[in-house]
Order: structure tokens, then C-alpha cells, then sequence
């Protein structure tokens, strides 16, 4: 075990020994300028074979992570109708959001972990985790029974797996970041909708319990292919302090980030959770409804492509900000579609503007501060984002249930959304120091 360790945290041939350990200068504007050494953009690969093997690896590892997660709405709608169907919504709800929150709140402690050089053995253990416990869905049947494997075990395997990948794309990518970044996000666009089809007809051709270990063998490939290729490029290097950056709050910018993540994912998940639940309310077939979960993780494939190109040239918040506008825009119509033609728009629509906050948020959290500190940043921010998960979705289905409309629902749903923009917009303020520029 131990000689996995060293080849773990050992510096790759490709580097030479003249590499240096640089440190990060502040500029005028708050943002910072690398200068020299292995971290300075010159000597980022941005391209080639090995490169772009890392991009496959990331992108492999969000279809088989967030890609599953947002297929939860199928899930919604299938234990409120069978297996759950004498708890409510809310309850349900909860299998769902303590996923969404523990595919982020692991990333304090691997993303630590990734900075002093360790991610390939907790990645192996995060992978085989995700795949125990998909096969162990398939055999369970009481509430409880799924809020323990599905909930908390596949959401904190989905943590494990995910936090580091943002670092690692930091490692060999920095003109095209957003690109890559895109690109591996994608890949939960690709398994967002593959899922839900999948498990919807699967179901009724083999049952559920068969249904969950076809998901489980195919999360064995892509996670294969992601353990294999994946890897670090840059040495790891000890930055002062523990798992919680309690300096990093000294930068203003920094905490509003944080608190914008906590009301973003207050309500970025509600339309997908509960838009499949509200076409069968209001006359769609269920045979049909699910799909609306896959068009919508269709419409973000592109969003997501889309974000990445642009936040290159012009910075991630500003692309941010408007299309997360347009989705909390499209959270306030989601109720007044009551027709399956009026769905697809909505879902599509929906699933293409909110790509942009949900694949692009760990952006910014590059330019604030040095790449080698890159994994307990983002994993500061991603605690933040776990706090709004973990109640977002049953908060709206408690509204529902209490209100029994959707109109409701979506008032606070879109609220929060507009409410995290504000904050987005101030977070930039503080970091220009003037109204626009790239950031």
C-alpha cells in the first residue's frame, strides 16, 4: 500500500526537475497572475493526447456521477407511484437531496487530500463504493432501506469521485479550462439522459432489482476507464492549514461566492425533481412524462458545451449570470405548461440555461487564489453548495404537499435562483472593482 502512495504523489516524468514551486502575485484587480515555473500557462499542456485522455476520464466519471444524480426525478416519480407510494413527495424527496448534497460535501476532504498529492486510491475506493451500492439498490425495499443505499451511500460515493475532478482538470488545462471543463461536464448531460430512458423501460421489461445492476455494470466501465486514465500533473505541494481555508474568508469575494452557492442550489434542482411528478398531474401520459427528465439533460449538453467556450474568452460569471436569469425565468413558466408540446420547451429550455451555473460554478474558484490550493477551495465552496442541496428539493416538495400546487413551488424555486444571480453579480463586483470586465 505504501509504494501506491509514492506513486501516487510523485512528480510525472513529463515534468523536469527544474520545474519550480511558484507563488501566486496578486494583481491591481484581486485576481491572480502565475508567474513562472510549472504552473505558469506556458507550460500547461491546453492539448494533446494525454490531455485530452483526462478530459475522456472526467467526462466518464460525471455520466457515471452528477449524470446519474440528475436522472433522480425518474426515481421521484417511480417511488411515489410503487415502491413509496404510501410516503409523501418530501419524504421521498429526501433520497434525492442528500444525493445532490453529498455529491458536494466530500470535496472539503478530497479536495485536501488532491492538493497533498492523494486521489487515485481515494477515487478507486470512491468508484467501487458507487458500484456496491447501485447493486445493493437492487435489493431493497423500505424507505429506509433506500435513503441508506441510494441516498447516502451512492450520493457520498458520488462525492468521492467527483470533488477531485475540477483540481485535475486545473492541473493540465488553463487557456482551454472551459472548454474542458464543459466537455467533462457533458458527459452528466450524456448520462442524464440515458438514464431515465433506460431505467423507465428497463423497468418494466426486467423488473427494478435487474434494472439497478445493469446501472451498477455500467458504471463499472466508465468508472474503469476513468481510474485508468486520470491522474495528477503538477507536484503536490503542503499550503498552510487544515481542511477548512478559514483565511480564504478574509477575501469578500470569496464568502458572498460561498453563500451564493447555498441559495443557487436551494432551488437549481427543483424543475428537474418534481417536472416529471407535474406532467402526470396534469393529464401526460406517464409512459411519456419521464422523458421530459432526458430532454432537459439534453438541452443542458449543449448549455454546457456552450458555457465552457464562452467563459474562456469572456469569463465564467459573465456567462454565468444571464443564462442562470433565463433559468430562474423558466422556473417561474414551468407551472403554466400544461401540455406535453409545452413541457419539452420547458425542459429543454430549462435544462440548457441552468447548465451554465451547474456545470460552470467551480470556474471562479480558479482565479482566487493559487492552483496548488485549487482542491480545498473548491472544496470549501462545495460544502457550501451541499447546505442549499440537502434542503432545496424537500423544501419544494413540502410546498407542494402543503400547497398542492406548482405555482408555489416555483415562486420559491426561482426566488432563490434570482436571489444566487444578485450574489454572482456582487462577487464580481468585488473582484473587478468596476461594473464589467472578464471573470
Amino acid at each position: 500500500m505504501p509504494s501506491v502512495v509514492t506513486q501516487d504523489l510523485a512528480r510525472p516524468s513529463s515534468l523536469s526537475s527544474s520545474d519550480k514551486d511558484t507563488d501566486t502575485i496578486k494583481t491591481d484587480d484581486s485576481r491572480p497572475s502565475l508567474e513562472g515555473g510549472a504552473t505558469d500557462h506556458d507550460d500547461y499542456p491546453d492539448g494533446g493526447p494525454r490531455a485530452w485522455s483526462i478530459v475522456l476520464g472526467t467526462a466518464c466519471c460525471t455520466i457515471a456521477t452528477s449524470g446519474s444524480l440528475t436522472a433522480w426525478g425518474v426515481f421521484q416519480s417511480y417511488y411515489e407511484s410503487h415502491t413509496l407510494k404510501d410516503f409523501s413527495p418530501s419524504q421521498i424527496a429526501w433520497i434525492g437531496s442528500l444525493q445532490y448534497s453529498l455529491v458536494f460535501l466530500p470535496g472539503l476532504v478530497t479536495g485536501r487530500l488532491f492538493d497533498l498529492g492523494y486521489f487515485k486510491i481515494p477515487f478507486f475506493i470512491g468508484s467501487v463504493l458507487l458500484v456496491v451500492s447501485t447493486f445493493l439498490i437492487a435489493h431493497c425495499h423500505k424507505y429506509w432501506h433506500f435513503l441508506l443505499c441510494q441516498g447516502l451511500a451512492y450520493g457520498l460515493a458520488c462525492g468521492i469521485c467527483y470533488g477531485p475532478i475540477p483540481g485535475v482538470l486545473g492541473h493540465w488545462f488553463k487557456k482551454r479550462r472551459g472548454v474542458a471543463l464543459g466537455l467533462t461536464q457533458a458527459g452528466s448531460s450524456i448520462g442524464g439522459t440515458i438514464f431515465p430512458i433506460m431505467v423507465r423501460n428497463l423497468i418494466g421489461i426486467i423488473g427494478f432489482p435487474w434494472t439497478m445492476r445493469v446501472i451498477g455494470f455500467m458504471l463499472l466501465f466508465v468508472l474503469g476507464i476513468s481510474n485508468i486514465v486520470l491522474a495528477r500533473r503538477l507536484p503536490p505541494k503542503n499550503v498552510p492549514g487544515g481542511l477548512f481555508n478559514f483565511k480564504a474568508f478574509k477575501s469578500a469575494a470569496f464568502s458572498v461566492y460561498c453563500i451564493a452557492n447555498i441559495v443557487a442550489y436551494l432551488g437549481i434542482y427543483t424543475v428537474l425533481t418534481f417536472i416529471d411528478v407535474s406532467a402526470i398531474n396534469v393529464g401526460v401520459s406517464p409512459d411519456f412524462s419521464f422523458y421530459l427528465v432526458s430532454f432537459a439533460n439534453a438541452g443542458s449538453g449543449v448549455g454546457r458545451l456552450m458555457t465552457g467556450i464562452i467563459a474562456d474568452r469572456h469569463g465564467a460569471l459573465n456567462v454565468i449570470a444571464p443564462m442562470t436569469i433565463a433559468a430562474g425565468v423558466m422556473t417561474l413558466v414551468w407551472p403554466y405548461a400544461q401540455s406535453k408540446n409545452s413541457l419539452i420547451a420547458v425542459a429543454i429550455i430549462y435544462g440548457f440555461t441552468s447548465a451554465a451555473y451547474i456545470s460552470a460554478f467551480p470556474m471562479p474558484l480558479y482565479n482566487m487564489g493559487m492552483i496548488e490550493d485549487v482542491g480545498r477551495r473548491m472544496g470549501t465552496v462545495m460544502v457550501f453548495a451541499a447546505l442549499g442541496a440537502v434542503v432545496g428539493t424537500p423544501i419544494s416538495g413540502a410546498i407542494n404537499g402543503a400547497t398542492g400546487s406548482t405555482k408555489t413551488v416555483s415562486y420559491y424555486a426561482g426566488g432563490t435562483i434570482f436571489l444566487a444571480v444578485i450574489l454572482m453579480l456582487i462577487t464580481r463586483h468585488l473582484v473587478l472593482k468596476k461594473l464589467w470586465g472578464n471573470f
